[in-house]
């Protein structure tokens, strides 16, 4: 199925396939942070990663979120719909962590009142720079109406996953989305996995992502490993 490579980003691989419309994402164990500043190699990332992937994307397409997922080809590779990308990082935050707590000068763990949206220009040589509405429309990176619908989809997948992770006592601290057009309509597309997200457990807050990579926490795969069972498991 798999033809020439398309582009290689920092945890992911896109190939062409025999379908123009389609392209195959494969999920590599490379890890990066602080903008490429810091690498390395989690043991089997790429595998949890494409796993717990697939499980929200088909959690949120149940939930009426539109998705570039098709299917999961073997365990580390999935088909899904070849989108033009937005260049904007659209972030949801519930709790302060990360650049907003350094930002703002808040504590990591403040809950906040009510889901913070923000926006990031995509481009790895600027640093991918927090932005608002008047930069977005300078850049011509959106209109104004599909801000409002990034805006308005975001908060709906932050409902959906912060309610539906709480019933397995994890914590969506904060997580970031990618989209893009398929013709005249929006997907959302990219991953969502603990590269992209913020978890943290329920009862003692203790770090199930790739902070646990960032400030070298140790124990970094057996985080991923825990998200993935933790998603999996009956009921």
């Amino acid at each position: 199925m798999t033809q020439k490579l398309l582009y290689e980003g920092k945890a992911k691989k896109i190939f062409e396939t025999e379908n123009p419309s389609e392209v195959l994402v494969y999920f590599k164990d490379d890890a990066t942070a602080f903008n490429g500043a810091k690498k390395g190699q989690i043991h089997s990332k790429g595998l949890l990663n494409c796993a717990i992937s697939t499980h929200f994307f088909q959690l949120l397409e149940e939930n009426g979120i539109k998705t570039h997922f098709i299917k999961t080809i073997d365990e580390r590779s999935m088909l899904v719909k070849r989108l033009t990308i937005i260049p904007l990082e659209v972030v949801l935050r519930n709790i302060s962590a990360g650049s907003l707590a350094k930002r703002l000068g808040w504590p990591e763990g403040k809950v906040l009142e009510s889901p913070v949206v923000e926006f990031y220009y995509k481009d790895d040589s600027l640093g991918d720079p927090l932005i608002n509405d008047y930069h977005i429309a300078a850049l011509r990176a959106a209109t104004p109406s599909e801000v409002d619908e990034l805006a308005k989809t975001g908060l709906k997948i932050n409902a959906i996953l912060k309610d539906y992770l709480l019933t397995r006592k994890v914590k969506l601290v904060d997580f970031k989305l990618e989209f893009g057009r398929d013709g005249t309509e929006i997907l959302l597309g990219d991953e969502i996995s603990p590269d992209t997200c913020r978890f943290w457990d329920a009862d003692t807050d203790q770090k199930l992502d790739k902070d646990r990579f960032r400030q070298d926490l140790g124990q970094v795969e057996e985080a991923y490993q825990e998200i993935y069972n933790r998603l999996t498991r009956k009921n």
